[in-house]
């Protein structure tokens, strides 16, 4: 079993839910507190192992790449002569924390499209595939809990967590499947927003997956039968490897809490319980919302 050592982040999407404020920032970049969402991202696969972290982005997107490079020399400079030494240590640190590879996502086909730029860098391994806006606050982490199920059942991996509205299940991905331990069932089905009536089970698939190098030759087959009519799935690419005995494994993060910044209001939900459990500001912020909320 190969070791789990790559990370393919898709952050192509142009954020138009939150523009004006996206026309020249990506959504990914947008703060919880001090730090953008794609390094919380960044720092959960770092924590759990991974080494390469391929970022899929678009030409709106490269302060994403100007975050995790080294801090410019005006920066460094300006950061040591006011004695600054332990932000710009912290600064330093962000650009060494994994090998950052960047590849141009050239058309808007779907959630699978990111797999089809980065594929020649994949090199026949296992790896996660994630999104550079959500994530689900966990401990242990969703990705070692993620490779953890992976290194037991040797198969591809879904992160899940249970839908607690009607509208997760116009959001995201229902499975459905057998059993096969604590907090996990080998897949039989995914379906992509099937609504509450047509759902298979109340599992929602979120926020990322651990894919073995197979999903490569079967996003390869949606993409030769792609006539444009649609989106570019990865989970019509999962469902065929299912059907052909491929396992995949949903697993439900425990002790988790799902955070999809993706929108104005959820976003907002993040930063202000980010922002609470900041140690320098929650004191004062608490006071401040309870004052307001009189």
């Amino acid at each position: 079993m190969k070791k789990v050592r790559k990370a393919v982040i898709a952050a192509a999407g142009f954020g138009t839910r939150f523009l004006p404020q996206t026309k020249a920032m990506p959504k990914e970049m947008l703060p919880l507190v001090d730090k953008p969402i794609i390094q919380r991202v960044v720092e959960e696969l770092v924590e759990a192992g991974i080494e390469d972290i391929i970022i899929v982005s678009n030409y709106s997107k490269r302060p994403i790449e100007d975050h995790f490079d080294v801090p410019s020399a005006e920066l460094t400079a300006a950061l040591t002569a006011s004695g600054k030494l332990e932000q710009l240590d912290k600064l330093r640190k962000i650009s060494d924390m994994a090998n950052f590879v960047y590849v141009r996502q050239k058309q808007a086909l779907g959630n699978a499209a990111p797999l089809i730029y980065a594929k020649h860098l994949i090199n026949h391994e296992p790896f996660i595939y994630a999104w550079g806006d959500d994530f689900i606050d966990a401990s242990p982490s969703r990705f070692t809990q993620m490779i953890d199920a992976y290194k037991q059942t040797g198969g591809s991996i879904v992160s899940c967590v249970r839908a607690d509205s009607d509208e997760a299940y116009d959001r995201y991905g229902i499975v459905a499947g057998d059993q096969a331990g604590d907090g996990m069932i080998k897949m039989t089905t995914i379906v992509e927003k099937p609504g509450k009536a047509n759902a298979p089970s109340n599992l929602a698939s979120v926020s990322g997956y651990l894919f073995t190098h197979d999903i490569l030759d079967y996003v390869d087959q949606i993409v030769a039968e792609y006539d444009g009519s649609d989106e570019l799935k990865i989970q019509g690419a999962m469902q065929r490897m299912i059907d052909e005995g491929h396992p995949f494994f949903a697993l439900e993060i425990a002790n988790g809490t799902y955070y999809d910044a993706g929108n104005k209001l959820e976003y907002l939900k993040t930063v202000f319980d980010f922002a609470l459990k900041n140690p320098d500001i929650s004191d004062e912020l608490t006071a401040y919302l309870r004052k307001k909320l009189k």
